[in-house]
C-alpha cells in the first residue's frame, strides 16, 4: 500500500478542486490509498485535557514516569484531533468531524471544516458520514454554524442504535470528565439528535456503508462504540476511533477518564491491537499524533506503534 502526502495545492480524493489552501506551517492532511479507497486524515486540531485523564487507574508514579519519557507535559496532555474523509465509489465520507465551533477551553482545535475547504473538499458532496461515537469532539463538526444547511439533504449518518439510544439519558457515572466536559457532552450529544435524527442511518452490529468500508460496534469506550474497517485490493486500514490512545501500546491496561466501560474498553483494544499486528493492516485512530498513520507490532506481552514514513 502507497502512501502519498496531500500537497499544498491538491488532494488525492477523486473531484477535489485544486485551489489556493490557507498556508499552514505545518501540514493538516495526509493522504493514503487503500486499493481502490483514496483516504484523507485531516487534523481538526489538538485537544488539551489534563494529563491524568490518560491512565485514571495507573500509579500516579508511573504515569508522570511515561510522560516524562515521552518529553510531555504532566499537566495537560496534547491529543491529536484527526477524522477522516473516504472515497469509495460513488461516495464521500466523513468518519467522525471533529469538535466544531471553538469551545473556550480547546481553542487549538475545531477546524475540521475549514481545512475540509483547503483540501478542496465540498460539503455538499458528502453522501455519508460515519460516527465513530458521540462525544463532541466527533459530532462537534456537524453543529458548527452553518454546516448542516450546506450538507445534502439525503446526507445518511451512520451511527450504531447502542450510541443513539445511550446519548438520549448518557451515564457518565463510571467517566472520570470533568463536570463541564460532561455538561459539553451531554448537551453536544442531544443537539446532535435533535438536528440529524431524520438523517440517521443506525445498525445493531455491523453495516457496509460502501464498497469495502464496513462499520462494526465494539463497545467500551461508549455503549455504542464503532470503528471502520476499509478493505480494497489486499489492502486494509482500520481507523479506530478512541479504542487506542498513545498510551495503549506500552499500557493497553490503563483507563481513560472518557470511557464509559474502562474494563470493556481495555478488552477492546487489546483485541483489535491483536488484529492489527497479525494482519499488518493500517491502523488511524483520532487521538494518535497526526497524521496518526500506522502499523501495529507484536512486543513481548504489548504492542508497538510503528508510524508511517512519510512519503512526499
Amino acid at each position: 500500500m502507497s502512501t502519498v502526502e496531500a500537497r499544498p495545492t491538491t488532494t488525492s480524493i477523486p473531484g477535489a478542486m485544486l485551489g489556493n489552501p490557507q498556508d499552514e506551517l505545518v501540514p493538516s492532511r495526509y493522504a493514503v490509498r487503500v486499493g481502490d479507497i483514496d483516504v484523507l486524515v485531516i487534523s481538526d486540531g489538538v485537544l488539551t485535557p489534563p494529563a491524568e485523564s490518560m491512565a485514571t487507574n495507573a500509579d500516579p508514579a508511573t504515569r508522570s514516569a511515561w510522560l516524562d519519557d515521552m518529553f510531555l507535559s504532566k499537566d495537560a496532555f496534547d491529543w491529536a484531533l484527526n477524522a477522516v474523509v473516504v472515497r469509495s465509489g460513488s461516495q464521500t465520507i466523513l468518519i467522525d468531524t471533529g469538535l466544531g465551533e471553538e469551545y473556550p477551553d480547546f481553542p487549538r482545535a475545531g477546524l475540521f471544516v475549514q481545512r475540509l475547504e483547503a483540501a478542496g473538499i465540498d460539503l455538499a458532496a458528502v453522501t455519508d458520514v460515519v460516527l465513530t461515537h458521540m462525544h463532541f469532539d466527533h459530532v462537534g463538526g456537524l453543529l458548527a454554524e452553518g454546516v448542516k444547511e450546506r450538507l445534502r439533504t439525503d446526507l445518511r449518518v451512520h451511527v450504531s442504535s447502542a450510541e443513539a439510544e445511550f446519548w438520549k439519558s448518557p451515564d457518565f457515572s463510571r467517566t472520570a470528565m470533568p463536570p463541564p466536559l460532561v455538561e459539553l457532552a451531554r448537551r453536544a450529544s442531544l443537539e446532535f439528535l435533535g438536528e440529524y435524527s431524520s438523517h440517521l442511518r443506525t445498525f445493531i452490529d455491523e453495516a457496509e456503508v460502501a464498497p469495502g468500508v464496513v462499520v462494526t460496534r465494539t463497545g467500551g469506550h461508549t455503549p455504542g462504540h464503532s470503528v471502520v474497517r476499509l478493505t480494497s485490493g489486499g489492502e486494509r486500514l482500520m481507523f479506530a476511533g478512541d479504542a487506542i490512545f498513545p498510551v495503549s501500546f506500552e499500557h493497553p491496561e490503563w483507563h481513560n477518564g472518557f470511557e464509559h466501560d474502562p474494563e470493556e474498553a481495555t478488552r477492546v483494544r487489546l483485541r483489535l491491537m491483536r488484529e492489527l499486528a497479525t494482519n499488518g493492516s493500517w491502523l488511524v485512530s483520532t487521538h494518535l499524533p497526526f497524521p496518526s498513520v500506522g502499523r501495529v507490532a507484536a512486543a513481548n506481552d504489548l504492542f508497538r506503534w510503528v508510524p508511517v514514513w512519510w512519503d512526499f
